[in-house]
């Protein structure tokens, strides 16, 4: 049985937790309004779609092809992203909650997330290589062994990073939050 190809389509305020999602690839689409919490994507493939103010919590991704995806507006809850093709695999999020996901070596070379909430997101042996992080909360992200090389951390706050840990050359980060590379030595920090 073939896969059904879906071309430049727009599904709209669609309920997809309580009606099946149909299998297939899906290019150039936009989904606006729609809930797929807990929805099985596996092994399903989107090339240069939407997300547009949907919920995706809790879906599965296990084998699911993200290609030039863009999300915005979306709650993400506890996304798996390592279930996901690596091949041609490109995100950007904004204004996006992703609390609690993980994007456990991922390659998240040149992402951009914009405005988002990563609190308690697994960023363990993940590549940010200049990944552009304007403007989100990292509260209790996990960076451990991830390459975050030239990243732009400037107008993003509450992280915590051990230099010692992970590879960090050349990032830019701005003041005060920068005290976030200094919270595993204990020392005193006055104004």
């Amino acid at each position: 049985m073939s896969r059904k190809h879906f071309y430049e389509e727009t599904f709209k305020n669609r309920d997809f937790s309580t009606e099946a999602f149909p299998e297939g690839e899906y290019e150039c689409c936009l989904f606006e309004g729609c809930n797929l919490e807990h929805v099985d994507l596996s092994e399903i493939r989107f090339l240069e779609s939407e997300f547009v103010d949907c919920n995706l919590s809790n879906v599965k991704l296990n084998g699911t092809a993200l290609q030039e995806v863009r999300f915005k507006d979306c709650k993400m809850l506890g996304l798996l992203f390592e279930q996901c093709k690596d091949f041609g695999f490109e995100v950007s999020f904004e204004h996006c909650q992703l609390n609690h996901s993980s994007f456990y070596q991922v390659q998240l070379t040149r992402c951009l997330f914009q405005g988002c909430q990563l609190e308690e997101v697994d960023f363990t042996e993940s590549v940010l290589r200049e990944a552009r992080l304007k403007a989100c909360d990292l509260r209790n992200a996990i960076f451990e062994n991830t390459d975050l090389e030239k990243a732009d951390f400037r107008t993003s706050f509450n992280y915590s990073i051990n230099p010692e840990l992970n590879q960090i050359k050349g990032a830019i980060f701005s003041m005060p939050d920068v005290i976030g590379l200094l919270d595993k030595y204990p020392i005193q920090i006055e104004e």
